[in-house]
């Protein structure tokens, strides 16, 4: 792929994802880096333009990240939020202090209508402020672009160098112009095309790919899900035979996926699938593991030592594609982009063997799930696959909470597939981001008929995303729950009550493990 054309710099923000996405939503491509990545090594990248996030410490606190102040030299454009803006002023000589009052949520600014940043834009307007310190003095070239009641400076701009400043935030729905202000700064200052299109995208990963793997052969880690099919299909395109799908049963999908996966890929598309039957292989890897960061690196590492096994089969195989998204990469490698918390490790970034023999091909790293969809459908993937529920990595295994058995998995699958055909049945299905069942390790007491039972609960997570980065849960018709539950409970041998979690994410995850 083609050098990312901004660069957004994470300081630690909660809302520097959604800085990109709504960068992408401007048809504008983009990456989210570390602050400490050098004016050279951006230099390096091309970048059209830089967007500086916002963040939870003080600039002037001696710990608080920092970044390289040549970036202001790069004689590129430069738009500082919250944090990034009062980062830049300290840089650049102006002083930043501790404000007599702080200002959290909605405020009413003024702006200049001679600003740039501010073009179409009516004034005065809606925003949303989050900080506790302000700029006391602008470096020289400078001059205040708006104002607040409580904030005298609540923009920036020194339009001949395209430096400008924001204290609040333009990337939340709460600020009424957000997207008109982003724009602003990316299309109008930065002169960016907005050109970023699925099509644009194939073009230049293929070009990648070929780019990347030349004359050699590859392998893909094809699940049937959106991520992995997309990822085959774009290496298809870039290499032709020379890429061998390798899809690995190892008794952790749902119902009825293998079958769906030989008939796509062998019977319409047409690509070299290898099927590998490696169920009690995996079972037997998990047996008495209950950990689930443990259970996903037993997984991943499972899964490489097949390719390892099937690549040797084939020849000299180096290269291994993987359908690995943004998502991914931002929440298994957060302590390396940003002072930020690292959540969980995903079976396609975090466990992968130290020893792996291949080198990796990641057409999607820098996607977020919704733009994959949209290349897929580009690619002529049929609705079954393109419309499915994102599916974890690890399969059921991090679904079926503690042990793995063959049992617990088997109660899985079939209360899984019975949330899927009764919200599919109520239309609902492409309304929700993900619907599925868990199975926890408890046990509750119940009567069937006129027994006393002791059996496995289920719960049904049902969650409405744009991305996956956060989300909300859904409010699925009591109807339908009932229906769920029901079905669960007379149809699933060893489950007597069914549950809904209602927590959002955060403070949860999606995924229960």
């Amino acid at each position: 792929m083609n050098s990312p054309r901004v660069l957004v710099m994470d300081f630690g923000s909660q809302y520097v994802n959604l800085i990109a996405r709504r960068v992408r939503e401007l048809r504008v491509h983009c990456e989210i880096v570390p602050h400490s990545l050098s004016a050279e090594e951006m230099a390096r990248t091309l970048p059209s333009a830089i967007i500086m996030s916002g963040g939870p410490a003080s600039v002037y606190e001696q710990t608080a990240p920092k970044c390289d102040p040549g970036i202001f030299d790069l004689e590129i454009p430069v738009l500082g939020i919250c944090y990034g803006m009062q980062l830049a002023v300290m840089a650049l000589g102006g002083e930043v202090r501790r404000a007599e009052r702080r200002e959290y949520g909605p405020a009413e600014v003024e702006l200049d209508p001679e600003c740039q940043l501010f073009d179409g834009v009516p004034s005065p307007t809606s925003v949303w402020m989050s900080h506790g310190d302000s700029v006391a003095s602008l470096p020289p070239g400078f001059r205040v672009a708006a104002r607040s009641a409580n904030t005298p400076v609540a923009a920036i701009e020194d339009p001949q160098r395209r430096i400008y400043g924001v204290q609040f935030h333009p990337e939340v729905v709460h600020t009424a112009h957000g997207r008109e202000i982003l724009a602003n700064f990316l299309l109008r200052i930065s002169g960016l095309p907005g050109d970023w299109t699925p099509g644009s995208f194939i073009e230049e990963t293929i070009a990648a790919i070929r780019r990347q793997i030349g004359d050699d052969r590859a392998v893909c880690a094809l699940s049937g899900g959106v991520d992995s099919s997309v990822a085959a299909l774009l290496t298809a395109r870039a290499i032709g035979d020379r890429l061998t799908c390798i899809f690995v049963n190892h008794g952790l999908l749902r119902k009825g996926e293998p079958e769906e996966v030989e008939k796509v890929f062998r019977g319409h598309f047409h690509l070299n699938l290898v099927v590998v039957d490696a169920r009690e292989r995996f079972l037997s890897r998990l047996a008495g593991i209950e950990d689930p960061e443990a259970k996903r690196r037993v997984i991943g590492e499972e899964f490489i030592r097949v390719f390892e096994e099937e690549a040797a089969r084939l020849g000299d195989l180096r290269f291994l594609v993987q359908g690995t998204l943004y998502p991914d990469v931002i929440e298994s490698t957060a302590k390396d982009t940003g002072p930020a918390a690292k959540i969980k490790t995903h079976h396609n970034v975090g466990g992968l063997p130290e020893d792996l023999k291949f080198e990796l091909v990641e057409p999607l790293r820098l996607l977020f799930k919704d733009e994959v969809r949209l290349i897929g459908a580009e690619l002529g993937l049929p609705d079954t696959i393109l419309g499915r529920h994102p599916f974890p990595g690890p399969g059921l295994a991090v679904r079926a909470l503690g042990e793995v058995t063959a049992e617990r998995i088997e109660i899985l699958r079939e209360a899984d597939a019975i949330v899927t055909e009764e919200i599919s049945r109520a239309g609902l299905y492409s309304d929700v981001w993900q619907a599925f069942a868990v199975l926890p390790t408890g046990r509750s007491v119940g009567v069937m008929g006129d027994g006393r039972t002791y059996s496995y609960f289920v719960v049904v997570r049902a969650v409405v995303s744009e991305d996956g980065m956060t989300a909300d849960w859904a409010r699925l018709p009591h109807s339908v729950l009932e229906r769920i539950s029901s079905r669960i409970v007379n149809e699933v041998a060893g489950v007597n009550r069914v549950v809904y979690d209602i927590t959002s994410k955060p403070p949860a995850t999606i995924e229960w493990e």
